[in-house]
């Protein structure tokens, strides 16, 4: 499947000179000067009609009234995430996950806690805040069928686990076995937690009881080498999909770590990377890859062919300023980390056939350092 027009056909010409401008014309994190009046809001699609739409805006979310009942909420300031409040809103968003019952979680490094938005119980929640689960830096978080939460803590150099109720369960990582974890994923089927160590260029394999067992790579540019990776996800086969940040490219791994492919180079042009972070697949096998240098997210096919790039330097829906994690659920719904505008932005990809996911309450509702991989 294409998400764009074929070379020579009557929209490739256009669509293909956005692509390439955009590119070319990010020149860093500019915001809008004047703020916009608010779109229509069930046109943010992409592409562009005549094309058909594969993806669409959904909302945004930033404050503890978004998902918590109150009067007196302007929906406008809702959907662009323009409301205040201290200590109730995201500070800093890195790493996001939406679980199997719908909660989002948000690993906010501003803050130093997990941000829980649960749309079914219209609560708002912290974890992190004291005991033996307290958080300094988290960065990734995935969870599993039973309702564990498993997160990353970079100052800590550790991997906490909680129960449904955020409640500590136990953590991963002895002195020396992680140095500047960030990306995390669970597979159950195997027993195992892929934990990416931006510091030591590599990936630690740790069994569901916490003691590591393997790691996976090493510094280095041939396959299976990593040069400063941040995040990782799964697909439904198991296979791992790194984000080898200064390596600029994306490597496809098997469970066991042998490498299956790698594509994407530094550069400018589409398809290219700049300051990738985040990385997620969707139930059809398409890659997206968060940039924060481009403000946007590219989705290619599972071959690593440019299909469709969203997003742009700004405030408004569908536009971002310095993204970071991603995550896709069972139903395709895309969530994107927007750091410096405060929130998480969700879409929703629309499948080939056209049917659509079923609607669920939130939606009607430079070379860096380790120490800057999380920035």
């Amino acid at each position: 499947m294409r998400l764009l027009p074929t070379p020579g056909s009557r929209a490739s010409g256009p669509v293909w000179a956005a692509v390439g401008i955009l590119f070319l014309t990010l020149a860093g994190c500019a915001t809008p000067e004047k703020e916009a009046e608010a779109p229509d809001l069930e046109e943010l699609v992409w592409p562009l009609a005549p094309d058909q739409p594969r993806v669409k805006f959904v909302r945004t979310v930033s404050f503890r009234k978004d998902v918590e009942e109150e009067s007196g909420i302007d929906l406008a300031d809702v959907l662009l995430g323009r409301r205040k409040g201290a200590g109730e809103s995201l500070k800093k968003p890195y790493g996001v996950h939406a679980d199997k019952d719908g909660r989002i979680f948000v690993a906010d490094t501003g803050w130093g806690k997990v941000m829980v938005f649960d749309f079914q119980s219209k609560k708002f929640s912290v974890w992190g805040e004291s005991g033996q689960g307290f958080l300094s830096k988290p960065a990734g978080i995935d969870s599993d069928s039973e309702g564990r939460v498993y997160v990353t803590d970079v100052l800590q150099q550790r991997v906490v686990v909680y129960d449904r109720d955020g409640n500590f369960v136990l953590a991963m990582g002895k002195k020396g076995e992680l140095e500047r974890p960030v990306g995390i994923a669970v597979n159950e089927d195997l027993g195992r937690v892929y934990v990416v160590d931006t510091k030591k260029h590599n990936i630690a394999v740790f069994d569901l009881g916490g003691t590591l067992v393997s790691t996976i790579g090493e510094r280095g540019t041939g396959p299976g080498q990593f040069n400063l990776p941040t995040n990782l996800t799964l697909d439904r086969d198991g296979r791992l999909y790194v984000m080898d940040t200064m390596n600029f490219r994306v490597q496809v791994l098997d469970p066991d770590g042998r490498t299956l492919k790698t594509f994407g180079k530094n550069g400018d042009q589409p398809g290219q990377f700049a300051r990738p972070k985040g990385i997620a697949v969707d139930s059809e096998g398409h890659i997206y890859v968060v940039d924060s240098a481009f403000n946007n997210f590219q989705i290619f096919s599972s071959e690593g062919e440019l299909l469709l790039f969203v997003g742009a330097g700004g405030q408004e829906p569908g536009q971002f300023w310095l993204p970071a994690g991603a995550y896709i659920d069972e139903q395709d719904r895309i969530y994107v980390a927007d750091q410096y505008n405060y929130r998480v932005q969700v879409f929703q990809y629309l499948r080939e056939d056209g049917a659509e996911t079923a609607a669920v309450e939130v939606e009607t509702e430079g070379v860096e350092t380790p120490e800057s991989a999380t920035e």
